[in-house]
């Protein structure tokens, strides 16, 4: 007897293979990757620890330090060079970016020093290519380890807050802020796509320590633990943290009369925050000298009772951020319990009170808003992303849809659990408005060579498709199948065909021909009713696919004496490559009129969406 991930393998093959560039083919040749989805016999990824010492002075808006890192190349490959990342070089003047920044922020870029490879002093690259820089290093065989040490300096952006900066006189987010290793993958090896301000980023799992160093009246809060709480804070501080990591309320950890009194740190000119965080992709931290901080905790895992504390540091001026602890709160717990329901997996999550509305690893950057919708989406959507991009490590930069898709449905799932008034119209509108013109590509197509589709691929269309699939697949199954994928590849670097093939092995059935159509093919979803006929008790109701994408059908009956019933077919009806459903049902009453469609499926043309039967 075949095993189930042979079988699926041959039928994968069988039924509707899925176009696979050169690059990628040959990670399955090379066995890193394998057709049931799972990472291949001779999967690998490499891997940089950082221990960081940095500084940030707000007079100046300065930020300077120095790094060790510690690289170990996993790969089957020889390494002459290695590709650093220089985010901030993004404000560097003369610098090709994709957003806009204000004049006042146009910096020199960062300044670096003191390179030394394995403790050789080396000089520094004469040529750096926007936030790129490539150092020759000595030849690094597979399995060996380099020591990389780095001095930076660079002023921090003031007026133009894009995913990290100053956001007012004594508050600011820092973030991208260390020159990094680049990753080096088994598809593309070395990333070398820069950073241009829209598309986001691709970074390997990291062991992370950092010492901050700030003024004595600010705090400051950051991805991963901290390591010297009792030498920072002064001792009633301490106790509260430690209160709102066991408990279920909101305990105000720092308040007003906190805020006005000023002495919450340690008296000294400046403080030294020691941060630890284990296997994350990416590191951030926030300092402010006037924020409230509000804590709670909530249990994630129910076997362990490991529980995750919830912080939300705001300006009392912002009323929205009294209320979004109880948001994130409720989001971690239905992330954990609910959807996606799997344990969230780190010890806490920070939303900030900033300028813009982005995820690191257990930080948020998020604006405040006065709409409490609009406040309830913002905050579940950023703190979804800790499963996709940070436990799942996506490359962001060439497949957005992979992360913001995934935060996309998670916000239209929980949002409604938070508050049961948000009825959300699933991003459609965009959608429609796009679909079938020219500017609509397929979502496959990599973000960073996206303009106007960016924003559709990435949230609204990939999103739809999950729901779709989940749809189709029924609750308990769609779980077990998105569990199996994250099971395979958390702490590891998914690519698409990985997602696909592994929801196809854990759902136990090939799903090659939706993701074809609605991840690969060009076309789009327009649905209409070319006829209803009834016989006595019998009707039907038939529905022509006048489009290429497939969508599920929703269609509601009206009879004649004013009642109604409403039918639905998967996305699987149109599985076959049929063009047309038939809606069959057995019913007394008389058909007056038939309407098609529902607020989350998709359809460019609505003119043929009503039928009145004579």
């Amino acid at each position: 007897m075949l095993p189930l991930v042979l079988i699926l393998f041959q039928q994968a093959f069988a039924q509707s293979p899925l176009y696979m560039p050169l690059t990628i083919k040959k990670a399955y040749e090379r066995q890193t990757r394998s057709y049931n989805g799972a990472p291949g016999a001779r999967y690998w990824q490499n891997k940089a620890d950082y221990d960081i010492r940095v500084t940030f002075d707000p007079v100046t808006n300065g930020v300077s330090g120095s790094e060790q890192i510690r690289y170990v190349n996993n790969s089957p490959d020889t390494l002459r060079a290695v590709n650093v990342k220089l985010f901030p070089n993004l404000f560097q003047k003369g610098a090709v970016r994709n957003m806009a920044v204000s004049a006042e922020d146009l910096t020199d870029g960062v300044s670096l020093k003191n390179l030394k490879v394995n403790g050789v002093a080396k000089p520094l690259p004469t040529t750096v290519k926007g936030t790129n820089m490539n150092i020759a290093i000595p030849d690094l065989y597979p399995g060996q380890t380099a020591q990389f040490e780095l001095n930076f300096a660079y002023i921090l952006n003031e007026n133009t807050h894009i995913r990290t900066g100053s956001v007012d006189t004594g508050a600011y987010f820092i973030a991208y802020f260390f020159p990094r290793i680049a990753v080096y993958d088994d598809i593309n090896g070395w990333d070398q796509i820069p950073y241009l301000g829209m598309q986001e980023f691709y970074n390997d799992f990291s062991d992370f320590r950092v010492a901050i160093t700030v003024p004595g009246s600010y705090q400051v809060w950051a991805t991963g633990d901290l390591k010297n709480t009792a030498a920072v804070y002064k001792d009633k501080y301490v106790q509260r943290i430690a209160a709102a990591e066991k408990s279920n309320e909101v305990i105000a950890v720092i308040d007003s009369n906190d805020v006005k009194e000023g002495y919450i740190t340690q008296r000294s000119d400046s403080n030294t925050w020691q941060f630890e965080a284990v296997n994350v992709p990416d590191f951030a931290f926030a300092l402010a000298n006037h924020y409230q901080w509000n804590a709670t905790s909530v249990e994630v895992d129910h076997t362990t009772k490991r529980r995750t504390r919830v912080d939300v540091a705001f300006n009392a001026a912002h009323a929205d951020f009294f209320d979004v602890v109880h948001y994130a709160r409720v989001t971690v717990d239905k992330m954990s319990h609910h959807f996606p329901a799997w344990p969230f997996p780190y010890p806490h999550e920070t939303v900030f009170d900033g300028l813009d509305q982005m995820e690191y690893p257990m930080m948020v950057n998020d604006n405040p808003l006065s709409d409490k919708t609009q406040a309830i989406e913002l905050t579940d959507h950023e703190v979804f992303h800790t499963m996709f991009p940070f436990y799942m490590g996506t490359n962001e930069t060439q497949y957005a849809w992979m992360d913001e898709g995934w935060a996309t449905i998670g916000e239209w799932i929980i949002s409604p659990l938070i508050d049961s008034s948000i009825v959300d119209d699933y991003g459609m509108l965009p959608y429609n408005y796009i679909a079938g013109k020219q500017q609509d590509l397929p979502i496959m197509t990599p973000s960073n060579q996206t303009t106007d589709a960016y924003v559709t691929n990435s949230y609204p269309k990939p999103a739809l498709g999950y729901l779709y699939v989940k749809d189709m697949l029924g609750d308990s199954l769609f779980l077990k199948a998105l569990h199996h994928y994250i099971a395979q590849w958390h702490g590891k670097h998914p690519q698409p065909y990985d997602f696909f093939y592994c929801m196809n092995t854990g759902a136990g059935r090939n799903m090659d021909w939706f993701w074809k159509s609605w991840f690969f093919d060009n076309g789009y979803p327009d649905l209409g009713i070319t006829r209803v006929s009834q016989k006595g008790k019998e009707a039907n109701i038939e529905i022509t696919s006048i489009g290429t994408k497939p969508v599920p059908v929703d269609v509601t009956v009206f009879f004649d004496d004013n009642s109604s019933t409403k039918l639905h077919r998967s996305i699987a009806c149109w599985e076959k490559g049929n063009k047309t459903v038939s809606l069959t049902f057995s019913s007394p009453k008389k058909i007056k009129k038939v309407t098609l469609g529902s607020t989350w499926v998709a359809d460019v043309d609505k003119h043929d969406n009503v039928y009145e039967v004579k």
